[in-house]
Parts: structure tokens; sequence; C-alpha cells
């Protein structure tokens, strides 16, 4: 006696052996970032406060910030920048990250490191004019020189150190209980920089420039206006 597979199961059978030999799709790999390293931000008004500190200082503080970047390692335009790092020094039309005003236009003053090459100088500045996007469009001179750069200092974070020949001096530490006025404070103005994979507010214990390309300088103490990171591109 003659026996029959039902339909379906032969039809089962058949779609199991399409499947057996067709070529498997591998998922896709994700990317692996170009570029690593560490972020720090130091600005001219409080980035970390509450609307009471806030509205008082906008358009009268906060024109001029410092953004650098260290590159732990990374290619930009096909140029390895290993180990170097970039400070973009700006000087800015208002407030910036205030929603009611417009900073720009922007002057900048570049500070590249002494070590790189001038291959490795123009991608620096490309890299944060990247991440700066318009504020750092206008360039109005590029320096170089000795760049000190570490975060987390000994461990502790919001701790940082930044020394961009004589011209640039940032250092920092974390926001503590004593550091709230309003009482309600919270990162009023988000980093300037994008690609940042992390950040946190912190406090300028020494903040300032004194070159003369942007036509002013800075010096402050104990204002809630770095900001300590890393960033992925």
């Amino acid at each position: 006696m003659k026996t029959y597979r039902p339909f379906f199961a032969i039809l089962s059978i058949a779609a199991a052996a399409l499947l057996c030999a067709m070529p498997s799709v591998a998922s896709p790999k994700p990317q692996t970032p170009g570029i690593i390293g560490q972020y720090i931000e130091a600005r001219t008004a409080d980035v970390y406060t509450g609307p009471c500190f806030a509205n008082s200082e906008a358009n009268l503080v906060g024109k001029q910030a410092v953004m650098a970047w260290h590159i732990d390692h990374g290619v930009w335009g096909n140029v390895s920048l290993d180990g170097l790092s970039v400070v973009a020094v700006v000087r800015a039309n208002a407030t910036i990250g205030d929603p009611y005003t417009n900073p720009l236009p922007a002057k900048t003053l570049f500070i590249v490191d002494q070590s790189a090459s001038d291959a490795q100088r123009t991608a620096l500045v490309n890299f944060a004019q990247a991440q700066g996007g318009a504020l750092l469009s206008d360039a109005v001179a590029i320096e170089a020189a000795a760049i000190q750069f570490a975060t987390n200092v000994g461990g502790r974070h919001g701790s940082a150190t930044l020394a961009a020949g004589n011209l640039v001096h940032i250092t920092s530490r974390a926001v503590g209980d004593g550091d709230e006025f309003c009482h309600n404070e919270e990162v009023y103005y988000p980093p300037l920089a994008a690609n940042l994979t992390h950040s946190m507010p912190a406090v300028a214990t020494e903040s300032s420039y004194t070159g003369n390309q942007l036509g002013v300088t800075w010096s402050e103490s104990y204002r809630r206006g770095v900001f300590v990171g890393s960033f992925a591109d």
C-alpha cells in the first residue's frame, strides 16, 4: 500500500531544505570609533546652576570658553593623532548656550600640541572644528605650545588639569554640597562639544586665559563652569 505525506508536511521539508542551502548572514558588527580621548571645557558662566543664578548672568558673562581635547588614540583625515592635544579658546558675541541670544559671530584661538607635525596640527584643528561646529569656524590664530592635560587626577572624578603654554590654565574639582546656592541646581548649559560619551560638571579652582589674540583675558576661581568628560567619534 502506498503512503502519502500530507501536503503541508512536504512543504515544510522543502522549506527547511531551502533554508539550509542558503548562505548564513552574519550580524553587522558595531562600528569602532575612529578617535577617542578625554575632554575638558571651562566657561565664564556657571554651567551647573539654577535659574536664579543663570538669569542674572545671561548676556553679562559666559561669552568666553575653553574647549580642550586629548586624543588617546585615533586617526583624523588619515593622520594619526595618538597622544596629542588641541585647545580652542573662544570669544563669542553673547552668553554661549543661552537659547535667547546668538553667540555668533565668535572668534577662536587654536592651540595645538607643539610635538605635532604640520599635518597633525592641521588635523587637530579640523578635528576640533568638527566637534565644535559653527562656534569654532572662525580661527583668528593657531599657536603651538606644550599642553598638559589630565582628567580624574588622583582618581577623583571631576578633578582635571589643563595648561597650554602660558596662555591657558584650568584646574577643577568635583561639585560638592557646599556649591549649591539655589538648591535646585542642574546642568543648565550642556557641553559645547559633540560626540561626548560622558561629561560631568565640576568647579574651576582656576580658570584663566592671558593671551592677546582675542582682545580679552580672564582669570576666575571657584566658578561652577567646568565639564570633564570623554569623547568618541
